[in-house]
């Protein structure tokens, strides 16, 4: 314990005595702590953004067309798929969900959307955080989601005009705010829940389909009697329902255009920076070490042990490593308080906590070198007696 204590008083008093240089090796970590605290939030925000609808889903099975690669955006199936799929033994309810994009264009600046079709109280409706369900039919209704009242400060009951490219010509349709769901952003963007009959009503179409007035699925979500049976519940809805394929919702949120290029971009991107974080933080306390090998030397012409200039030594970057680390996530904090909503940020509780303790284990890491070049310096040589 004495020498615990020797080791703990060394680190600090020499600290102390020379604050302004550990003041900024302290400020070099705050700020790699900052830039790799900012790339997981970034991650996690780029991830939720991509998925965030699919992953929100109140169902364990989607129903996508045969060889459409499990892509919604490929798959289109046909209307009497949902009532088949409604049919198998084990779905306990199942929704069709229909996507497009569209623009807002009844505000100061145009805002572009995804506009899903759904059916109200089915799986693909998210739960309500306010107001009521739309109507069924051509009702002339929508459901927005949080993310869209963050952009525009719509509330429930203001009507807003859509634009639309029906052939070769844009047409406006005005739609009733009747209700307000939360954390439901498809591919990135702000959404809108309406009926499917409105949804093909106001989709964007070419010129081909304006004859049809016939909703086609892309996908149907698929909620189950028993959650634990998906494997056998995938076997048996292809075997009984013609010209499907099905998965889950991890495969299906692996299969969105970009989502697992992007997710190792942005890990790779954190790997590196802990990487620069282990060479900046040896470095510094390698040269640390060397500007101070006669001291060393007396202390262990005196009889200090090799443990106390060890330890001396790790508890110093421990301290060093902590307080950058502190001042860091501070920043980090206050720096995040004053982004937009528009940026895809996300402060998760536990990637960050990761994150930290990966940058207060690297400190230790990067200063191992130098403290095997401690416990190694003999004290003739480093009094040049020897």
């Amino acid at each position: 314990m004495n020498s615990v204590f020797i080791a703990a008083y060394l680190a600090l008093k020499e600290v102390i005595r020379n604050r302004g240089r550990f003041l900024m090796v302290a400020l070099v970590i705050a700020l790699i702590t900052v830039l790799v605290l900012f790339i997981a939030a970034l991650g996690e925000g780029l991830s939720d953004a991509n998925r965030q609808y699919v992953a929100n889903l109140d169902a364990q099975l989607i129903v996508f067309l045969e060889k459409s690669d499990y892509s919604i955006t490929a798959s289109r199936l046909e209307t009497n798929t949902i009532k088949a799929v409604r049919r198998v033994e084990g779905v306990a309810d199942a929704g069709p969900i229909y996507t497009s994009n569209s623009e807002i264009v009844s505000l100061p600046e145009p805002l572009k959307i995804s506009m899903l079709g759904v059916e109200a109280e089915r799986p693909g409706m998210p739960p309500l955080l306010g107001g009521r369900y739309f109507r069924g039919g051509e009702a002339r209704e929508a459901v927005m989601d949080m993310s869209v009242a963050q952009r525009t400060n719509l509330q429930i009951g203001d009507v807003i005009e859509i634009r639309s490219t029906q052939g070769t010509e844009d047409e406006f349709f005005t739609l009733t705010i009747v209700g307000l769901v939360d954390k439901q952003a498809y591919f990135f963007q702000p959404t809108i829940f309406v009926p499917p009959s409105t949804w093909e009503l106001i989709r964007p179409q070419p010129e081909a389909d304006l004859s049809s007035d016939t909703p086609y699925p892309n996908i149907v979500a698929v909620k189950l009697q028993d959650p634990s049976q998906i494997e056998e519940m995938k076997m048996r809805l292809q075997e009984r329902v013609p010209n499907i394929e099905v998965a889950d919702i991890e495969t299906t949120i692996n299969n969105i255009p970009g989502y697992s290029a992007q997710q190792g971009t942005v890990q790779t991107q954190g790997a590196f920076t802990l990487l620069i974080g282990i060479l900046v933080i040896g470095g510094f306390f390698q040269i640390q070490v060397l500007q101070k090998v006669p001291q060393i030397g007396v202390l262990k012409a005196i009889g200090s042990s090799n443990f106390v200039v060890g330890l001396s030594a790790v508890i110093q970057i421990i301290f060093v490593t902590a307080m950058g680390v502190g001042i860091g996530a501070t920043l980090n904090y206050l720096f995040s308080l004053g982004l937009p909503p528009t940026i895809p940020l996300a402060f998760n509780g536990t990637r960050s906590l990761i994150a930290i303790a990966l940058l207060l284990f690297i400190g230790p890491l990067g200063g191992l070198v130098s403290i095997i070049y401690a416990v190694r310096i003999e004290p003739l040589k480093a009094l040049r007696l020897g």
